[in-house]
C-alpha cells in the first residue's frame, strides 16, 4: 500500500510529466489558453495513459524482454523482443487514441471541435510514449503499479495544463510588456512553475536521508571498533 502511495504522489508532483522532464509541451502550450478545452485533453490524457502504461506493462512482461517468451515453450526462451518496443507500444498508443477520438465525437462534438487536430495528435504525444517507457525504464514490478502510475502520470500532466490555462486567462487582462505576451509569458510562467514543483522534490527522500545517515554512523562505528582492535594487536605485539 506504502508503494502505491508513494508512486501516485512522486508522479504528480516530482516527476511531473511537463515540469519535471518537459513532455508533451507542444500540446501543453497549444491547448491551454481556455481551462474548458484544457480539461478535456487532460481527460483524454489521463484515459490514455490509464489504459496504455498497464497494456505496455504485459507487453514489456510477456513479449518483449529477454526470456519473457517462456511461456510459450523451453525453446521460446533464449528469444529477445525488445527492439520492437517502440512499435509495441506506439500500435498501443495509437489504438487507445482512435477509440478516444470516436468516444469525444460521439458525446461531445464542441470539444472534439475545439480540440481539433492536438486530439489525434495525443497519438504521438512524446508524455504518452514517455509513460511507458518510463514504466519500462523504472522496472515497474507489478501490474497494480503499472495502473497506479499510468494514473497519476496522467493526473500530473493533468494539472500542470489546467494550471496553465487558468493562469493564462487571467493574464489576458494583464498588462503584459508587448514583447512577452502569447508563449513568452507563457514560457515564463511555466518555468516558475517547474521551479515551484521542485519545492516537492524533498517530499518522500527524507526517510531515505535518514536511512543513509544511520548507515554512515554505522560504517564509522564498526571502522572505530576495527582501528581500537589493530591498535591492540600492536600493543600485545
Amino acid at each position: 500500500m506504502i508503494e502505491h502511495i508513494e508512486l501516485f504522489f512522486k508522479s504528480i508532483f516530482i516527476d511531473n510529466m511537463v515540469f519535471a522532464v518537459f513532455l508533451g509541451m507542444c500540446s501543453y502550450l497549444a491547448v491551454s489558453k481556455k481551462v474548458a478545452t484544457a480539461v478535456g485533453l487532460g481527460a483524454a490524457v489521463i484515459f490514455v495513459l490509464a489504459i496504455t502504461v498497464p497494456l505496455n506493462w504485459l507487453l514489456d512482461q510477456y513479449l518483449l524482454q529477454p526470456g519473457a517468451l517462456v511461456w510459450l515453450g523451453p525453446e521460446f526462451a533464449e528469444y529477445d523482443l525488445g527492439f520492437l518496443s517502440f512499435i509495441m507500444f506506439i500500435a498501443t498508443i495509437a489504438t487507445m487514441v482512435q477509440l478516444v477520438e470516436i468516444v469525444v465525437e460521439k458525446f461531445s462534438p464542441s470539444l472534439y471541435n475545439s480540440l481539433g487536430i492536438f486530439l489525434p495528435l495525443i497519438a504521438v504525444n512524446c508524455a504518452i510514449l514517455g509513460g511507458s517507457l518510463f514504466m519500462q525504464s523504472r522496472e515497474i514490478e507489478t501490474l497494480g503499479l503499472a495502473i497506479n502510475y499510468g494514473i497519476s502520470s496522467g493526473i500530473g500532466w493533468f494539472l500542470a495544463i489546467l494550471a496553465i490555462a487558468a493562469i493564462r486567462e487571467k493574464i489576458r487582462y494583464s498588462n503584459v510588456p508587448a514583447p512577452l505576451r502569447g508563449l513568452g509569458i507563457t514560457f515564463i510562467v511555466t518555468g516558475l512553475m517547474g521551479i515551484g514543483f521542485l519545492s516537492f522534490g524533498g517530499m518522500l527522500t527524507g526517510g531515505d536521508e535518514e536511512v543513509k545517515d544511520e548507515a554512515k554512523e554505522v560504517v564509522m562505528e564498526t571502522s572505530e571498533v576495527e582501528k581500537e582492535e589493530d591498535n591492540q594487536i600492536k600493543i600485545v605485539n
